[in-house]
């Protein structure tokens, strides 16, 4: 049985204030937040309240031994004005894969998605309407027990508050293959959305960025040869008619997207690989002109268009023609307001 989710609204909105076209990235908060307690081996006490700072004790564990996960997700608006959230038991189970990977406690599927529709419910004005837009939502657990001592914390709590977003990238996007650092090794948490992955990759990005590029593209910990992921997303690429994307080998995210992608493409009559591949690989293929588009998945981004690659000295350039990129991207704009039809099943309608 689902525990009774107390409810504390707040006393005035903040939404009429929003100039929903221009939202300033990651710093705009909805009203509200769900919270709820792991104490005594249980999960306790699951409120939404007024969003506010929660009060941590200076040795809560998570600050010194990185107990923290979370999972992106987001909610849209149909034309009838109806929320509706994207493969949330999805996120609910990568979560769990996340919290044992990390030794924390799962928190029971059915309570996270009903915590994410009572919050998007009552939040639901701060659902933008614009095309490629949509309410962010940031479900995360930490260990808050205040103890220092290296060992799976006693006390949790599980945190669900939202932002409003706009696109992050309206133009084609520059990746720089990083052959210096990496972010993840068989054995690693590459697999699990743990927070300590992406504290790691924000020197590497940084100087990505300083080099005029937008993301890193990252390859594996030995030979630095094999593609894993991009910053913030999966990546797929399409040689000689093939759409290539890495393989699951316990180094990449498991996108949400990146599933939904393989399963859209192949629904579609597409030929999708699941397969090692090598930078080199893809120089080959663009030297030869066998290299036709790439294109990056994730909840953030959506799908972002791949206009080229730094690789040590050389630039990896990339057809102008995206129509398979672009086709996903307004396929998955399109299902999430119910534009297009969804015959995956994959939109979860919030009720009430």
């Amino acid at each position: 049985m689902i525990p009774q989710i107390q409810i504390q609204n707040c006393v005035l909105s903040r939404a009429l204030d929003l100039d929903f076209d221009n939202i300033p990235l990651g710093k705009t908060f909805t009203d509200h937040m769900f919270i709820c307690s792991y104490e005594n081996g249980q999960w306790q006490k699951p409120k939404i309240t007024a969003l506010a700072p929660i009060a941590t004790h200076p040795a809560a564990m998570a600050f010194h031994y990185g107990q923290a996960i979370f999972e992106g997700m987001k909610a849209t608006l149909n034309s009838k004005g109806t929320p509706l959230l994207f493969r949330p038991y999805k996120n609910a189970k990568r979560l769990n894969y996340s919290a044992r990977r990390l030794g924390m406690p799962e928190f029971p599927e059915a309570l996270f998605v009903k915590a994410i529709e009572t919050l998007v419910s009552i939040d639901r004005q701060w659902i933008p309407s614009q095309q490629g837009s949509a309410l962010y939502l940031r479900p995360f657990m930490y260990a808050d027990e205040a103890f220092i001592g290296m060992r799976a914390a006693t006390q949790y709590k599980f945190i669900i508050m939202a932002s409003p977003s706009n696109p992050i990238y309206n133009k084609r996007i520059r990746l720089y293959a990083e052959t210096n650092f990496i972010r993840a090794a068989r054995g690693g948490t590459g697999a699990a959305k743990a927070a300590g992955n992406y504290a790691a990759a924000i020197q590497p990005t940084e100087a990505a960025k300083a080099r005029g590029f937008d993301q890193v593209l990252w390859l594996d910990a030995q030979d630095f040869k094999a593609i894993q992921e991009v910053g913030t997303m999966n990546i797929f690429l399409k040689i000689n008619g093939v759409i290539i994307t890495p393989s699951l080998d316990g180094t990449i995210l498991a996108g949400i997207t990146r599933m939904s992608v393989i399963e859209f493409l192949r629904f579609k009559g597409y030929e999708v690989i699941e397969r090692r591949i090598t930078i080199d690989e893809v120089i080959e293929a663009s030297i030869h002109g066998d290299l036709e588009e790439a294109f990056g998945t994730g909840t953030a981004v959506g799908v972002a268009i791949i206009q080229s690659i730094g690789y040590k000295e050389q630039t990896i350039e990339i057809s102008n023609e995206n129509p398979v990129g672009q086709m996903v991207l307004e396929t998955l704009n399109g299902v999430r307001t119910g534009e297009v039809p969804d015959p995956l099943n994959w939109m979860h309608t919030v009720k009430g």
